[in-house]
């Protein structure tokens, strides 16, 4: 009887096309440059990817800003999408604010997605 095996490195590749300006063509290479000269890691937990990847930011940052760019809103608009003031969204964003229960739920009815994440 055959035992199970890791699977190759090769079956876990995929390609992967661009289309973007010429202008942001260096800094996309460079950054896929920079990805593959990480070593592999199955075990990252998603505590140290946040550590890693962005230094001095808090989980709840990130993710308001990530949603937020994912839906391509600008703070303005989010504020005006909301009812909630454009510079407590920065403050939330840069966590100089926290995000309470009820300004997480209006924050995910606009950007589409579970409040609880947000807190």
């Amino acid at each position: 009887m055959q035992s199970h095996t890791k699977t190759p490195p090769t079956e876990l590749l995929i390609t992967l096309r661009l289309r973007l300006s010429r202008a942001n063509a260096e800094k996309v290479k460079n950054f896929v440059a920079s990805i593959e000269a990480e070593p592999e890691s199955d075990n990252l937990s998603y505590e140290a990817f946040f550590a890693k990847h962005f230094p001095g930011k808090s989980e709840q940052e990130i993710t308001l800003a990530g949603f937020r760019h994912r839906e391509n809103f600008t703070q303005q608009q989010l504020a005006e999408m909301t009812g909630i003031n454009r510079r407590h969204i920065s403050e939330m964003e840069h966590g100089k604010r926290p995000i309470g229960k009820e300004t997480a739920k209006k924050l995910a009815s606009v950007l589409h997605c579970d409040y609880r994440v947000l807190l």
